[in-house]
């Protein structure tokens, strides 16, 4: 019997606001579309919209750059005050030129820019940062959903991000509730009897992309998906920061 794996745009999210309930508006969307909520599904939700429900819209009007600030703007010509949102995002900077301004975020995160985005976010001066804490936030839209429905589901919240030494970005899960994050085949043998030495695949990762296949990243409005028929490891203290690498196992840490 073959696999499958659906996977489920919500075309009918709203705009969201400030102060919006996610899970309820989840659940709203479910039930317009006649889509029906499984015991083991995976919601994938875009940051963005977790983002904008948490008020973390920031606008440059009221920024005022500090001299570090203006320094790293001379070097990346960018404007003083995204400089500036980006650095109260930043742990540490990796790389700050006129190509590129790379820095670790306080989630973790090496990106660019710290992740703050202005792709569909409305108001010329206006951007957006990520969830404060991601995790949390899919914590509390688990909870909510499962309060609601009584269907233990996972939640992953993502975001899009470039990849070393890759041609373009692909989705990556920057927060999670309810499943283990990896499927580990270590330990365990290949068709031909050999063990697996490495093979950890993050599949929190691969489930954000697949769903990235029918939310978009342009004007398709979908930033809800619902992945169906899909195993995956139930796991209650979730973190997307497993997935991070640290600075001593990076094989790639020197290359910037």
């Amino acid at each position: 019997m073959s696999r499958t794996t659906t996977i489920i745009g919500l075309d009918s999210f709203p705009i969201v606001k400030e102060g919006d309930n996610i899970a309820k508006l989840i659940l709203a969307a479910l039930n317009k579309e006649n889509v029906t909520l499984d015991e083991g599904d995976i919601v994938v939700v875009a940051h963005k919209v977790v983002s904008k429900s948490e008020g973390r819209t920031v606008d440059l009007k009221d920024i005022k750059p500090s001299k570090r600030a203006q320094e790293i703007a001379k070097v990346t010509l960018k404007d003083p005050r995204l400089v500036e949102i980006v650095l109260r995002e930043t742990r540490r900077t990796v790389k700050a030129t006129t190509e590129i301004f790379i820095v670790e975020n306080k989630q973790g995160h090496v990106c660019i820019n710290a992740a703050v985005d202005k792709s569909n976010v409305e108001g010329a001066d206006k951007y957006l940062l990520l969830p404060e804490d991601p995790d949390r936030s899919a914590r509390q839209i688990r909870s909510e959903i499962i309060k609601l429905t009584r269907k233990k589901v996972a939640v992953l919240i993502s975001d899009t991000y470039s990849r070393p030494f890759r041609t373009g970005q692909v989705e990556f899960t920057v927060g999670i509730a309810g499943m283990n994050p990896f499927k580990d085949y270590r330990g365990k043998k290949d068709l031909f009897n050999y063990e697996l030495k490495v093979k950890n695949t993050a599949v929190a990762d691969e489930i954000t992309s697949a769903a990235e296949l029918v939310m978009g990243q342009g004007d398709e409005g979908t930033p809800v998906a619902i992945v169906k028929n899909l195993q995956v490891q139930t796991q209650e203290e979730a973190s997307a920061k497993d997935l991070l690498i640290s600075r001593n196992e990076d094989l790639f840490k020197d290359a910037l």
